[in-house]
């Protein structure tokens, strides 16, 4: 046996003293087995109350890696990384440090009523002089050229940039992010930013709230957001205001930017508060003296959403209270574990080597996965394939449909697969695309044949309903039987797969009217109350990634209903880039749940 620092008595022993559900120990004989006992055992420990919803960074949040790692040593895995686990750190919020300010001409302004430093702002002070650059684009397609900073030299000094795009044109889709703003300006020369928001862009002109993006790192200067007022007289000794530029520039569909020769002096600070959490790694070697250099990765993320609450990812985010997240992904988790303890004690070890991850942070962005590929602790090169399960607690009991992503990232895969699924209690329900909203997706990235086993979204999801008792224990035993029948195929095939690209590796951004777009073609003349008829899907937006199709009936999004074309758009001006929402919409007679990336 593995012996790690910290052995099952001490992980036992903090349990305890946190008052923790201890779970009984199921473990049967035959270890060879999937069995629906041990599989409640993980579920019912990982989604107890006393571990908090597994927050990143909590001490519930390592309980839970430790019991993994726990699980992972008796089985004899080796441990990776420092005895089983590859820390990292993530940033859980920021705040507002103490050095912010802004005076312009003797007038000092005030911090959350006239301007904010954004999520993005570096710790700096810059007292320099000031330009004009429009909406900041600079780019050239075959119907637009834009380029805001031609006529201007804008080295070490403040620009000022409007938010949004001056017109319809889909050219301006890849560009008006304010990070690409920013990036352009910073490219120029430019000291700092200035956002300002057109009355077109928001008419009530709303300052940015502070909220930390995940994987949204320090631009490298200074930026701000100022409201009109101070952006107007900022601009006063040019003889121009905010209204006039703006209606320019949406006229004209020409950059139009100059300099001024007054200075602003602006001090911006922010703090992130970083908390350390882990990945749990191990590895159960191959058998074959060749093969055995060549990897399988069995992984599942075991982070939730701890307590919920504004910007969590809760659907709920006015309740505060533990997401247990029994689905999302205690089960995920509870199968790998199954999976590895049947194939560990095999009689016959696999030709190839298994390495088990289970992932922290996937709820903040795939950030134990992406950390991992970025800082491997194996050879990228020698991982055959990537087995993904996240969700895999709800199969319907009556189509018992099983979701399985990235079929099309290998030659062959999606045949193997559908022939490996014959006599497993499944419908094995096959998707070529590589990417999704799970850890796979950073693999994949990687250029790495990938496989994602999915059973669906469901009422409950991101909220504090998703609870052990409605977990389908039975059918999470055929789903992880079937997984365990994929791996052992694949760890014993003589050839390697070879990597094919099946779909984009990156979402594609929206159109300019809303902030997202789902990438549908509505029903825009339909009259009826209960919902809004799709027409059509557009190829490789939001949409045609989360699986929805033509005739769908969107009902609701992100559990709030969807009564017809101008509460759709309702909804949709609600959410942001990069946000992770649920659709739910009527198909025949049958209401489904989908993840949508915006």
């Amino acid at each position: 046996m593995i012996i790690l620092k910290k052995p099952i008595q001490i992980i036992l022993a903090a349990v305890i003293f946190s008052g923790c559900y201890l779970p009984i120990n199921h473990r049967t004989e035959d270890t060879t087995a999937i069995t629906v006992p041990e599989l409640y055992d993980h579920i019912a420990f990982l989604a107890s109350d006393s571990l908090k919803g597994r927050k990143p960074g909590t001490k519930e949040g390592k309980i839970a890696a430790e019991y993994i790692a726990e699980e992972l040593a008796q089985l004899g895995l080796l441990p990776m990384g420092d005895d089983g686990f590859q820390y990292f750190e993530v940033v859980t919020s920021i705040s507002q440090g103490e050095n912010n300010s802004i005076v312009f001409s003797n007038e000092t302004f005030r911090l959350n009523e006239d301007y904010v430093p954004l999520a993005f702002s570096s710790n700096s002070s810059l007292s320099a002089e000031i330009a004009f650059a429009g909406y900041g684009f600079d780019f050239t397609t075959d119907s637009i050229t834009w380029e805001s900073y031609a006529d201007i030299d804008v080295t070490d000094k403040w620009v000022i940039i409007l938010r949004g795009e001056p017109g319809e044109d889909e050219a301006f889709d890849q560009h008006n992010s304010l990070l690409k703003k920013v990036m352009v300006a910073k490219d120029n020369g430019a000291g700092g930013v200035l956002f300002i928001s057109g009355e077109n862009f928001d008419m009530e002109d709303e300052l940015i709230p502070l909220i930390h993006n995940p994987g949204q790192a320090d631009a490298g200067l200074s930026i701000v957001q100022i409201k009109r007022p101070v952006a107007d007289k900022i601009l006063k000794s040019s003889g121009k205001n905010i209204a006039e530029l703006e209606k320019t520039l949406s006229e004209t569909q020409k950059p139009y930017s100059f300099l001024l020769s007054e200075k602003i002096a602006i001090c911006t600070s922010v703090k992130k508060k970083e908390v350390t959490t882990q990945n749990v790694i191990g590895m159960l070697p191959g058998a074959d003296p060749i093969l055995k250099n060549e990897i399988i990765i069995l992984g599942a993320h075991y982070d939730h959403l701890g307590f919920g609450g504004p910007h969590s990812g809760s659907r709920k985010p006015d309740t505060v209270a533990v997401h247990n997240g029994a689905d999302d992904n205690a089960s995920g988790v509870a199968a790998i574990l199954e999976i590895i303890e049947k194939i560990a004690q095999r009689n016959q070890p696999l030709k190839r080597s298994v390495l088990f991850m289970s992932f922290g942070a996937e709820e903040m962005g795939l950030i134990g996965s992406k950390y991992f590929t970025k800082n491997p602790l194996i050879d990228l090169n020698d991982i055959h394939l990537m087995l993904n399960l996240d969700m895999v607690g709800r199969l319907n009991q009556e189509t018992k449909a099983l979701t399985i992503g990235g079929t099309g990232t290998a030659n062959g895969l999606s045949d193997k697969i559908t022939a490996l699924a014959q006599g497993h209690d499944i419908v094995a329900k096959t998707s070529p695309g590589g990417m999704g909203p799970s850890d796979h997706a950073s693999f994949y990235i990687e250029d790495i044949p990938v496989l994602f086993f999915f059973t669906g979204v469901h009422e409950d999801y991101h909220t504090p309903a998703d609870d052990t008792e409605k977990i389908n224990f039975e059918g999470e035993k055929s789903v992880a039987d079937f997984v365990s029948d994929v791996l052992v195929g694949f760890a014993n095939q003589d050839d390697k797969l070879v990597y094919t690209e099946a779909g984009p590796k990156s979402r594609p951004s929206g159109r300019r009217r809303f902030k997202v777009t789902l990438g549908i073609m509505p029903d825009v003349a339909s009259t009826e109350a209960n919902g809004l008829r799709v027409d059509g899907v557009v190829p490789n937006r939001p949409a045609d990634f989360a699986g929805m199709k033509k005739g769908d009936v969107i009902i609701a999004m992100d559990g709030k209903s969807v009564n017809g074309i101008y509460e759709y758009m309702h909804r949709l001006a609600d959410f942001k880039p990069g946000q992770r929402i649920t659709v739910t919409v009527q198909r025949g007679e049958e209401n489904i749940t989908l993840i949508v990336e915006l």
